[in-house]
């Protein structure tokens, strides 16, 4: 896609005017933004060597795995969308790197989980600093009452479309 993409919504004449037509341009530009991978490309340039885009995707798998379920290989891999192998090999990575550690499950001993470690954490911690960072800048000439009202509003926003997503695989599945 070109960096025009935004521009042509824009100026697309077959979108209805308002402001859900707005918020459906403003998700396309912020898309684009995302799949750039702005914040984990940050990220990368102040940690330094050795780590890769796939590295900061695999630890914060884990981090939001291990808050509903025990993190296993397979369970990255589905939750990032790739092949098993693919996941096996980056968490072998991050183990050799000191950012991950296997241990044995205590749902099932025969199964090995993954944990994030203490060096992982500070990486995770980088991530989220970097994150507030890039949003305190965004905002910085905002109201405050603005940005209460926003993160309000956005968090709404995105538990909605998760409900949907939901709704949508739940009604795919029967």
């Amino acid at each position: 896609m070109n960096e025009d993409y935004s521009d042509t919504l824009k100026s697309d004449k077959t979108q209805p005017p308002g402001p859900v037509s707005s918020i459906g341009r403003s998700m396309a530009r912020m898309r684009m933004m995302i799949g750039r991978r702005f914040i984990g490309n940050l990220v990368i340039a102040r940690v330094g060597a050795g780590m890769e885009l796939s590295h900061l995707d695999v630890v914060s798998a884990v981090r939001r795995l291990q808050n509903r379920q025990e993190a296993t290989v397979g369970a990255i891999a589905e939750q990032l969308r790739v092949d098993p192998s693919r996941s096996s090999r980056i968490v072998a990575d991050l183990v050799k790197q000191g950012l991950l550690r296997r241990e044995v499950s205590q749902e099932d001993a025969r199964r090995a989980i993954v944990v994030i470690t203490p060096v992982g954490q500070e990486l995770l911690n980088k991530v989220d600093e970097v994150k507030r960072e890039t949003i305190n800048a965004i905002v910085a000439d905002w109201p405050a009452e603005d940005i209460a009202r926003f993160a309000e509003l956005f968090e709404r926003f995105i538990t909605g479309f998760e409900q949907q997503k939901e709704k949508l695989d739940t009604d795919g599945t029967d």
